[in-house]
């Protein structure tokens, strides 16, 4: 039995996934939840299991290409018509928390790791056979009407778009008027209309981002097949054109205007993944929460000590403590103290919702754009606990293996400016969130210290919070405590 793998909705409403690397091929036989592909969502590259176990028939989406949530990934043939589980093997959950957005909650052993926080009960299919199922849709509806069969493999896209029936593609309908131009090479003399321009799903959306007509463009490959050099070429104008006139040396000819503007090459990048996320979050948060932000100099001897002195205990060897990690846990002692920065604005409701732990979210800059994952509950770690975390965080972030999980239900952020010798600045919001706290990059240098100028290491804070959740009061005691804690960090006992 053929079954269809449509992409599932991987969290949060995300409504389209990139697919980086498939780890199957046709013919490759499968079991169930083994993974088949990375995909890269608007936030995190997760990895698709199979809820199916059987052979692989074909693959509807090549490397590289975008994918819409709810068409199909790939086919797969379970053999006799049972699904992929067996009956009495545990079925696939459907359970998600709604603020994880992750990818599948996994069958057996791995399940039990899972923290969900709803479940949905499908109801079973008339065979009594349960299809396993992932995060954003249910088991197929049998009477529910089918969507739009897909092409059927990336070999479909390298021969001409001319139905059996007859019927023309929409791509290569004839002109107005029934008129077509038998002079170009390729015009289809049998049907009156020219042959679709054969090129690869990744082509047709670098041509689309680059403005290129396909059909304008010779291509260079095997049989006439459109490449992505032809493609770049056409883009700057140094590809030649079907039916172009040929080109003559204009510099021979005649001198070049007097009026004419050299500019440099360009480079086009597409807007995509955790990138386009980020500005989609970035332009929401400052156009829809009022910022304010402040900053406070403080005198960071004494941590900068501790530190030193928990890297030279042999009770902490191997374990890395840095200043972030103290910032960490000076803004969660903080927080308790003026709850107000843990919070977010409810538009709907009309309420300010208060929260009862600290998920802290740490900046972390990747290849792949600027990623928030957060510490959960935060406030109940130590902090050696809690430089591990950020730690793990950190490797995972740059692996880029970060899940949807971790990058969901942040209450508060930090973002170390400082590792990129850095002071200060106005760092914005995360959306959903109160206040944002930026370190920046511990200095020595003259200071005043009991009385006298001494060298000090010296760091500069800047809080950044919606002004209709925090009030400048507010915002200020949380900084204060924050600093309070950087330059005497025995006053912790003091705080809790």
């Amino acid at each position: 039995m053929i079954k269809e793998f449509p992409l599932p909705d991987l969290g949060e409403g995300l409504t389209e996934s990139e697919i980086v690397a498939w780890r199957v091929a046709v013919g490759d036989r499968v079991e169930l939840n083994q993974i088949i592909a990375d995909v890269e969502t608007a936030k995190a590259v997760v990895e698709l299991p199979s809820p199916y176990s059987g052979v692989i028939t074909a693959l509807h989406a090549a490397e590289g290409e975008t994918v819409n949530v709810g068409e199909p990934l790939f086919s797969c043939d379970t053999g006799d018509g049972a699904d992929g589980a067996s009956t009495d093997a545990a079925p696939a959950s459907s359970e998600a928390n709604p603020e994880s957005g992750g990818a599948a909650a996994p069958a057996g052993p791995a399940a039990a790791a899972s923290e969900p926080t709803a479940t949905t009960h499908e109801a079973p299919a008339p065979s009594d056979v349960r299809e396993p199922t992932l995060v954003g849709y249910g088991a197929r509806d049998e009477g529910a009407p089918k969507r739009r069969a897909r092409r059927a493999g990336l070999a479909a896209d390298l021969v001409p778009a001319i139905p059996a029936g007859g019927e023309l593609d929409a791509d290569a309908a004839p002109p107005a008027g029934g008129t077509v131009d038998t002079s170009r090479p390729d015009a289809d003399l049998s049907t009156g209309a020219p042959e679709r321009p054969r090129s690869t799903p990744p082509v047709r959306k670098l041509a689309r981002d680059l403005g290129v007509d396909l059909a304008e463009v010779e291509g260079t490959g095997e049989r006439g097949l459109i490449t992505r050099a032809d493609v770049e070429a056409a883009a700057s104008g140094a590809s030649p054109r079907i039916g172009a006139e040929p080109a003559t040396d204009v510099a021979a000819t005649a001198p070049a205007p007097a009026t004419a503007v050299e500019r440099p090459t360009e480079t086009r990048i597409p807007i995509k993944g955790v990138r386009k996320h980020t500005a989609a979050a970035m332009v929401q948060s400052a156009f829809t929460a009022p910022h304010v932000t402040e900053f406070l100099t403080v005198d960071v001897t004494a941590t900068m000590e501790l530190l030193r002195g928990i890297r030279d205990d042999r009770a902490f060897a191997g374990r890395k403590v840095t200043p972030l990690a103290v910032v960490a846990k000076a803004v969660c002692i903080a927080a308790r103290r003026t709850p107000e920065v843990n919070s977010r604005w409810d538009e709907a409701a009309q309420e300010i919702v208060q929260y009862g732990g600290v998920n802290l979210g740490i900046a972390a800059a990747t290849g792949r754009g600027l990623v928030v994952p957060n510490v959960k509950g935060a406030e109940r770690l130590t902090l050696i606990e809690l430089a591990d975390a950020i730690a793990a965080l950190a490797e995972t972030a740059r692996a880029g293996r970060t899940s949807p999980a971790e990058l969901a239900g942040g209450t508060i952020s930090i973002t170390n400016i400082g590792v990129f010798g850095i002071d200060a600045g106005t760092p914005i919001l995360n959306p959903g969130e109160a206040a944002i706290l930026a370190m920046g990059a511990v200095r020595r240098q003259p200071w005043e210290h009991r009385g006298e100028i001494a060298l000090r290491e010296v760091m500069t804070l800047s809080l950044s919070f919606d002004h209709r959740l925090v009030d400048g009061e507010q915002g200020s005691r949380f900084l204060a405590d924050v600093a309070t804690v950087l330059r005497e960090p025995g006053r912790v006992l003091t705080m809790v």
